[in-house]
C-alpha cells in the first residue's frame, strides 16, 4: 500500500524495470520475471475493508521486501549502481557477507528497503 501509488509505480517501471499489467488511479499491477505483484492506495483499501485500522494509521516499519538474486558478486555491483543512478534510495552498499554473500540494499520512495544478492564464489585453497 501507499498513500501515493502513482509515484511508487514509477518507481517500479523506471528503476526496476517492472512490467504494467494494470494501471488505474488508485491500484498499479506489475508482473516481472516470476513476480508479479501490485500497490493500492491506503485510502481506496480503507473503503474496502470498512475502514480498517491497518490502512487508516501511519504505517510504521516497511511494507513489503523485495530480495533480487544476481548471478554474480559483480553483478550485483552493476545492477546496484543503475538502480540507485536511476533514483533507488542507497541503504548499504554490496558487500561481502560473513554468509557469503555478496549483498547491497536500495530502498523505494515510500522507504521500503529491499536487496541485492548473490552467493559468493567458493574459492579452494591450495595446499
Amino acid at each position: 500500500m501507499s498513500d501515493d501509488v502513482s509515484r511508487l509505480g514509477r518507481f517500479y517501471c523506471e528503476v526496476l524495470g517492472f512490467n504494467t499489467v494494470v494501471e488505474e488511479g488508485h491500484y498499479v499491477e506489475f508482473k516481472n520475471d516470476g513476480v508479479r505483484f501490485a500497490i493500492c492506495a491506503k485510502s481506496l483499501m480503507a473503503d474496502n475493508t470498512n475502514d480498517h485500522y491497518s490502512f487508516i494509521e501511519e504505517r510504521k516499519g516497511q511494507a513489503f521486501e523485495f530480495n533480487f538474486q544476481c548471478e554474480s558478486p559483480e553483478a550485483v555491483r552493476l545492477i546496484y549502481g543503475d538502480f540507485v543512478s536511476k533514483g533507488a534510495i542507497s541503504i548499504t552498499e554490496p558487500m561481502s557477507m560473513s554468509w557469503e554473500h555478496t549483498t547491497g540494499s536500495f530502498a523505494d520512495p515510500d522507504g521500503n528497503i529491499h536487496s541485492l544478492f548473490a552467493v559468493n564464489p567458493i574459492t579452494v585453497e591450495e595446499e
